[in-house]
């Protein structure tokens, strides 16, 4: 599939290993692609993300991305879940994090120096994004894959990533008006 990639859509791809591993995580996972996504300069992905005002808010954003992962990497979507079954996510939280220290729940991550000699696996999110990326191309009739659908995917999978996207008005409508002029008729799921 890589060899579809755009050299932007790779290179978010590599930034997304080099953001797990400056983290210290087990996995690259979805939110690094995003921060790579974030880093990115001169593609359509970033034009997209400058255009809905992404510059603005990668702080907010990282902020939001780092308590998802202390919730242990739940979506708020979850957590209204839990909510709806009489389960108070955060008050559990802040149990765990009593007895075991703060961040006890950040999945992924791991002791040391956050360097290892082997390459770090994709987790399921980020092969999730990969592979949805391909068929928002394919939906498309695009022959590549470049980093603006690595962004549709990461909107389309509504996971942590997505939903932080949402809240600050990066929609899959407004990502698609931005790119081809249009409200994002047709999802590829």
């Amino acid at each position: 599939m890589f060899e579809r990639f755009t050299k932007d859509a790779r290179a978010v791809v590599e930034g997304a290993v080099s953001h797990s591993e400056r983290v210290g995580a087990e996995t690259v996972e979805e939110e690094h692609m995003l921060l790579a996504l974030l880093d990115r300069e001169g593609s359509r992905g970033s034009f997209v993300l400058a255009s809905l005002g992404a510059t603005g808010f990668r702080e907010a954003l990282e902020r939001d991305l780092a308590e998802a992962r202390r919730r242990g990497g739940l979506s708020r979507a979850d957590a209204d879940a839990l909510s709806g079954l009489g389960i108070d996510l955060s008050e559990i939280v802040s149990r765990i994090e009593e007895a075991h220290g703060e961040g006890a729940l950040e999945s992924g991550k791991r002791g040391g120096n956050g360097r290892r000699t082997w390459r770090r696996p994709f987790g399921q999110s980020a092969k999730d994004t990969l592979t949805r990326s391909l068929r928002v191309a394919l939906a498309r009739r695009e022959r590549h894959i470049g980093d603006e659908h690595l962004l549709l995917a990461i909107i389309l999978r509504g996971g942590v990533a997505g939903e932080v996207l949402a809240d600050h008005g990066i929609t899959y409508q407004s990502v698609t008006r931005v790119l081809y002029g249009e409200g994002g008729v047709a999802e590829a799921g």
